[in-house]
């Protein structure tokens, strides 16, 4: 895997343009790398003028079989009309190419800009757009990816991160107590709530919005999950603005799917679990030469008293606090995209 690893890291232009050539595209030359942490993207340029992306997948994070599920779903949403953006077939029909250990897959680019902000209406247009996504969702069986559960996101990752030797001693304490009970609340109020397929990461720098509207992009982190989950990722802020554009997102929603109120309660759990994920993934790829670049403070003593503090005042608020006190007081700053969402790209 170390091998796998280091000719992952090295990727460069003329190894990219040479698997693509390899599966069956005629690429120009032209060869620009996007900003993705997680995997290598760049958008290449055809023989015929069209622009493509092409996607390298970080190794041993997914299985083949994974990979083709989040390709499958894909399909069946725009067999149903749902905007995202499907792989392009390679010239053996299928949607993953194999070089040299590494699964890589290619995509049209699509037009459109990420926005930081969402309007009314644009909100209740997002809203339709992701119930019709969870009833597809919920109407199909999800086989080789993950459940969105306290075990995947706090406990395994905690585990990891406790063996890392990037939570100094003095912390670890601290952290584990603050993450276990964040994964302890979530089991309490996730019991009854409905899983099903999800986008998982629906984070405003994932949709795109152009002439013909919103597209859903980048399904890497597609799991089953609770739908509140892809809500709570678009309408994300916690102030009076923040909740009154998550009631506005409900009432598209409601439109074509039943949304329970109580499985608001799983907004913050879910923020909570996220944090711990979101460690324990900086950490799993430290090794990945661009990480310590991106992330300079991760590890030292302030970040991690910063996170302990987090989960710390995550659980010191309750649902119901929440939604009856957040006119009168700001509950924490808000972080911008950049900050909050690991993967987050500029797209052309």
């Amino acid at each position: 895997m170390t091998n796998l690893n280091e000719q992952f890291f090295a990727l460069s232009p003329e190894r990219v343009l040479e698997a693509v050539e390899s599966a069956g595209y005629q690429p120009s030359g032209h060869c620009l790398q996007l900003n993705s942490l997680e995997n290598r993207v760049y958008d290449l340029r055809l023989e015929d003028g069209r622009h493509v992306v092409a996607k390298f997948y970080r190794p041993a994070r997914w299985r083949r079989e994974q990979i083709q599920e989040e390709h499958d779903f894909l399909f069946e949403l725009r067999n149903h009309e749902i905007p995202v953006c499907a792989p392009m077939p390679f010239v053996d029909g299928q949607t993953i190419h194999e070089t040299a250990g590494i699964f890589c897959a290619v995509w049209p680019r699509t037009g459109g800009r990420s926005l930081d902000e969402f309007n009314d209406q644009q909100l209740g247009m997002l809203g339709r757009l992701c119930a019709r996504m969870h009833n597809i969702g919920a109407a199909g069986p999800i086989s080789g990816r993950p459940d969105l559960d306290a075990d995947a996101y706090v406990r395994r990752p905690l585990q990891f991160l406790l063996g890392s030797g990037l939570l100094p001693d003095r912390f670890q304490e601290r952290y584990t107590a603050a993450a276990l009970a964040a994964a302890d609340r979530y089991e309490l109020l996730a019991k009854g709530v409905p899983l099903h397929r999800i986008h998982g990461d629906c984070h405003p720098g994932n949709i795109l919005y152009g002439d013909e509207g919103f597209f859903f992009l980048d399904f890497d982190d597609f799991v089953r999950g609770p739908a509140v989950q892809d809500l709570w990722m678009i309408a994300s802020a916690r102030d009076t603005e923040g909740l009154r554009q998550r009631d506005l997102f409900l009432d598209g929603y409601r439109q074509f799917r039943d949304f329970e109120h109580r499985w608001l309660d799983l907004v913050e759990p879910l923020r909570s679990l996220r944090y711990v994920h979101y460690c324990a993934w900086i950490a799993r790829r430290w090794q990945d030469p661009a990480f310590p670049q991106a992330f300079p403070q991760f590890g030292s003593d302030e970040y991690w008293e910063t996170q302990c503090a987090d989960l710390e005042e995550q659980q010191l608020q309750s649902p119901a606090e929440i939604d009856s006190d957040v006119a009168n007081a700001e509950l924490a700053p808000e972080l911008t995209n950049k900050d909050f969402f690991w993967d987050w790209e500029e797209r052309p």
